[in-house]
């Protein structure tokens, strides 16, 4: 059997709401096609932590996996840096 190297992204925890559940933002830019000006765009990725790590305004790094539910097709690998607390 082959291993296959899983896709992987680094993107903001937004929301730590639900159990073993994170919201990841992943933003970007995009050039307009008509004006040219950069716009920053931002999707929203449901992500599955089992050890419940990841807080709100964590940077973490996420990989593809197997559904886990409905909305959650992506799994927590680490924390890269932990939100500064005020």
């Amino acid at each position: 059997m082959q291993s296959q190297k899983l896709r992987t992204l680094t993107g903001v925890v937004i929301s730590a709401v639900g159990n073993k559940s994170l919201k990841v933002a992943m933003e970007y830019k995009v050039k307009h096609a008509k004006y040219g000006k950069y716009v920053r765009l931002r999707t929203q990725i449901g992500v599955h932590d089992e050890h419940n790590l990841g807080g709100v305004g964590d940077v973490v790094e996420i990989a593809e996996c197997r559904p886990y539910s409905k909305t959650k097709r992506w799994r927590l690998v680490k924390v890269v840096r932990k939100a500064v607390e005020a």
